[in-house]
Order: structure tokens, then C-alpha cells, then sequence
């Protein structure tokens, strides 16, 4: 019981030294139900915000027991948030979605703390290798990414469970945790155990440190990133290629990302930044390259002109 009670502790010391008043996501899961038990403990006050993604018959219920426990264990106040769950990417991405706007939108200015453990973070790595998009993707979550806490991220998922059970808690057995149409399932039940048993059991903990390490390393990259922004954008509009082809690779291309999200660019994919720093360090006159984001009937373009990279509007 006091690894949770010290990890939740360490994270107000860390991040809410001040006002340690937080609300919590709450499924009725293990891991939730652990957070919110010892966020109580250890936090001045603690307002619970159930998610009821309705994907299930009975969802309403589940809700309503974890609301029922969140008031029992002592939190302020609780809140059943009822969400729509649509939209691309699949289920899991759109009930992620929907999830975090509800979430937003109940918080008022409390940060909201995530139930998210070690093990959580070793497959969100995975899925990040998966994707081959770089440091970033593989960075993992980080433990306060405002408003978004994770006080768990150094505790592993069966301390959650054991947390529960010593409490005489009862959680919520998600059928979708088991379901092996969803990829992270699959990680969890299949690929994880199987690193397991090879690395002798190192497996998800060497994957969070690796997480750790690289959050790091990319805290000091997006630093250095900032600074050549401010050089490459002085003297005209949009990014000087000569001031951007001085600076290494990894650093020009984080300064190009950078300058296209503040742009209305809404996503910025590898091949887009590949195609982009070809402009800057492989140029031989080709066209510009198309990037997500624009009005409805136009897109957006970088192309390179008179030695800069500036943002167009095409129709089409």
C-alpha cells in the first residue's frame, strides 16, 4: 500500500507543492481505483470524474458503482461524465479522444491525474517503435504534461491490483482489455510476456527507463530547436535555409515541425519533415511539398523561395 501512497505523494511534492487539490480519472479499473484511493490519502482534496464511454450495455452502471466507490473512499465531489464515442482512427482512438475533451471540459483548473503505470508505458514505447517516427514517439508519457498527471508511472500493475485488494476494493474487469482486435491488448497479453520471458523479466521496466532517458534527451533537442527558430524566422517571412542547413539534422528538422504546428499544419508526419528538409538540405529546384492543415477546398505548401521556406494555400 505505500509504494502507491509514496509515488502520489512524490508527485504533489513535485508538481502541486502549493495546492495539492486534484481531481481524478476514474474508470473503476484496478489502476484508477488505486490512484484514487491514495490520491485521498495523500492529497488535500480530490474530485472524481467518471468517464461513461456508453460502448457497452450496462456501462451506466459500472459508472455509477465507481462514482458510489469514489464517495465512499472520500473524494469531494464526483462527477459521471456520458460521452459519444465517434470519429476516425478506430474505437480505441476515438474513445481516447472523447475521453480527454470530457475530461477537459469537467476539470475547471485542476490538474487531473491518470491512473496510466509502468506497464501502461512500456507498451505505449512499443507502439512507438511500431510507428518508426522517431525519438518522440517512443518518449513515452511524461508524469505531468498539463493538465494530464501520472503519479504511476514507476509502479508496475500488479501493486495497483494488490493496492485493491487490501483496501477490500472491488475493480471493474473491462471485457476490452481482453479483446485481441486492439493492438495495445495484444501487446500486453502477447508481446510483453514474451519479452518478459526472454529478457528475464526486465522487459517493461528497461522500456520505461528507455522512455525516461529519451524524454530527456528531447527536452534538450526541442531547447536547441527553439533557438534556431528564432535565428532561421529573423530577416523575412517563413525559415532561412541557410541558417537552417548549418544546423545538424535532428535539430533543423524538430525547428521545421515546430514552425509548421504554430502554422495550422495539423499533423507533421516523418515523410512530410523528410520531404521538407530536402527543400533546406538536398535542394534542386523541386516543387514544394504538401502538409495536412488548410480551409476546406485548399492545403497547405512549403515551398522554397528565394533561399526560404514560407507556407502557401493551394486549391485542390
Amino acid at each position: 500500500m505505500l509504494t502507491l501512497r509514496h509515488a502520489v505523494r512524490e508527485w504533489l511534492a513535485r508538481f502541486r507543492p502549493a495546492e495539492s487539490t486534484v481531481a481524478v480519472a476514474l474508470s473503476g479499473g484496478a489502476d484508477s481505483l488505486a490512484l484514487t484511493a491514495a490520491a485521498v490519502a495523500e492529497a488535500t482534496t480530490v474530485d472524481a470524474l467518471v468517464v461513461d464511454h456508453r460502448l457497452q450495455a450496462g456501462s451506466d452502471e459500472v459508472a455509477a458503482t465507481a462514482a458510489a466507490t469514489a464517495r465512499a473512499l472520500g473524494c469531494r465531489s464526483v462527477r459521471v461524465l456520458p460521452v459519444e464515442v465517434n470519429g476516425p482512427g478506430g474505437m480505441e482512438a476515438a474513445a481516447r479522444t472523447a475521453r480527454y475533451e470530457a475530461l477537459g471540459g469537467a476539470r475547471g483548473e485542476l490538474p487531473v491525474l491518470l491512473g496510466h503505470t509502468l506497464d501502461d508505458q512500456a507498451e505505449t514505447v512499443l507502439l512507438g517503435l511500431g510507428r518508426g517516427s522517431g525519438a518522440r514517439s517512443i518518449q513515452g508519457m511524461a508524469p505531468f504534461d498539463e493538465p494530464w498527471g501520472r503519479p504511476l508511472l514507476d509502479v508496475r500493475r500488479e501493486i495497483t491490483r494488490q493496492f485493491c485488494a487490501d483496501l477490500g476494493l472491488a475493480p471493474y474487469e473491462d471485457p476490452h482489455n481482453l479483446s485481441p482486435e486492439f493492438t495495445r491488448v495484444r501487446l500486453r497479453t502477447e508481446v510483453l510476456p514474451l519479452l518478459e520471458d526472454v529478457l528475464g523479466g526486465s522487459a517493461a521496466v528497461a522500456l520505461s527507463r528507455t522512455a525516461e532517458l529519451l524524454r530527456e534527451d528531447n527536452a534538450a533537442l526541442d531547447e536547441f530547436a527553439a533557438e534556431l527558430l528564432v535565428r532561421a524566422e529573423f530577416g523575412g517571412a517563413g525559415l532561412s535555409c541557410a541558417v537552417l542547413a548549418d544546423a545538424a539534422p535532428a535539430v533543423r528538422r524538430r525547428t521545421v515541425r515546430a514552425w509548421l504546428l504554430a502554422r495550422g499544419v495539423r499533423v507533421v508526419t516523418g515523410a512530410h519533415l523528410r520531404a521538407v528538409d530536402d527543400l533546406v538540405a538536398a535542394w534542386r529546384g523541386q516543387g514544394g511539398v504538401a502538409v495536412s492543415g488548410g480551409e476546406r477546398g485548399t492545403r497547405l505548401v512549403v515551398v522554397r523561395e528565394h533561399g526560404r521556406l514560407t507556407l502557401a494555400r493551394a486549391t485542390g
